[in-house]
């Protein structure tokens, strides 16, 4: 089952810091947010040590996620 993209993240940065994120996306041919899912995808696996797995979502020890971000099926 493909990604949902749904969810919004709002980041405020410095507009210069902005314009070369930008261009440099450009050079990859890649748009920023493509980028920045990748970023956060290798966050998750280097920090939980597991390849990420969009059907199987789990939170960390002792975290429970919101009723808006569980799967079918989750509990």
């Amino acid at each position: 089952m493909p990604e949902q993209r749904v969810a919004r993240l709002t980041v405020l940065i410095d507009p210069r810091k902005k314009a070369v994120f930008e261009a440099l996306c450009r050079r990859e041919d890649m748009t920023p947010s493509q980028v920045v899912r990748r970023m956060i995808r290798e966050f998750i696996e280097a920090r939980t040590g597991s390849p990420w797995d969009p059907d199987r979502i789990a939170p960390l020890s002792g975290e429970t996620l919101p009723p808006s971000v569980k799967g079918p099926g989750s509990p």
